[in-house]
């Protein structure tokens, strides 16, 4: 991996990861499009570099993060990433094969896209703002489980879990963000752990493209996490759902023509 790969993979991780289109899914494509290898180092760098947007969620909310006073926020973000925890490890190998698979992300891009174009109505009169409780959190917790199939997006199936709860779509998305930290900081930590047991440490020029790649993801991921309320207050899920649409029809092409694998 050189340093405009590093780049150019950061910035799709900073966009993608708290928009409903599947960061997994844009990784994917965009690592088979630069043709990089499939390395152990490289598999752990596009997991690793989350860390930069999760450090973004903390210090856009961070009178939320460090107002120690709060502990049920605290709870209920362990309470919503249980189900992640358990699930992620009992079904890591499949879902390690899923990753290898563009097709997946193509139908699961196409799927989620049509889901998205009547999401909005199925909820529009069942929404309310209220405090996120616990047994809100740990359903939304359930339904974030789905993005472990590769083109779902983690963003996109919390959210959805938010607004089947009544939550308001700002609340649900507020919430999807939060609940990212600890799940990707888990999902992040265990996969820096497993590499550097298999490997026997980080070579200098590693630590270089993960200090880069969390750098550009951070900046990235402030930009569009600022967008996206706004945006999604204004105009709800429908044109995601087109874009989602749009890009699973590509993958297919593209798979069809020999271009992506």
């Amino acid at each position: 991996m050189n340093f405009f790969q590093t780049v150019v993979i950061s910035i799709v991780e900073g966009i993608t990861e708290f928009l409903p289109i599947s960061s997994t899914g844009h990784m994917i494509i965009t690592e088979k499009l630069l043709h990089l290898s499939e390395d152990e180092f490289t598999k752990t760098f596009t997991v690793a570099i989350q860390l930069g947007a999760i450090l973004a969620v903390v210090v856009l909310y961070r009178k939320l993060f460090f107002k120690l006073s709060n502990l049920s926020f605290y709870t209920k973000l362990i309470a919503g990433v249980i189900p992640a925890i358990v699930l992620g490890a009992l079904f890591s190998k499949k879902i390690d094969l899923l990753l290898d698979s563009s097709l997946t992300v193509a139908v699961s891009l196409l799927v989620g896209g049509v889901v998205f174009l009547f999401i909005d109505k199925v909820f529009q009169s069942n929404i309310e703002e209220k405090e996120t409780s616990y047994k809100n959190a740990v359903v939304i917790g359930f339904w974030q489980c789905l993005a472990m199939i590769p083109g779902v997006s983690r963003s996109a199936s919390s959210i959805i879990g938010g607004m089947q709860q009544k939550l308001t779509r700002a609340q649900a998305a507020e919430f999807s963000f939060f609940l990212a930290v600890p799940t990707m900081l888990a999902a992040t930590g265990y996969k820096l752990l497993k590499y550097y047991k298999s490997s026997g440490g980080f070579a200098k020029q590693d630590l270089q493209l993960l200090a880069v790649g969390n750098l550009v993801a951070f900046v990235v991921a402030i930009i569009a996490i600022k967008f996206f309320i706004d945006f999604l207050k204004k105009y709800g899920f429908r044109i995601w759902g087109y874009y989602r649409i749009i890009v699973g029809l590509l993958l297919l092409i593209l798979i069809w023509r020999g271009v992506i694998k």
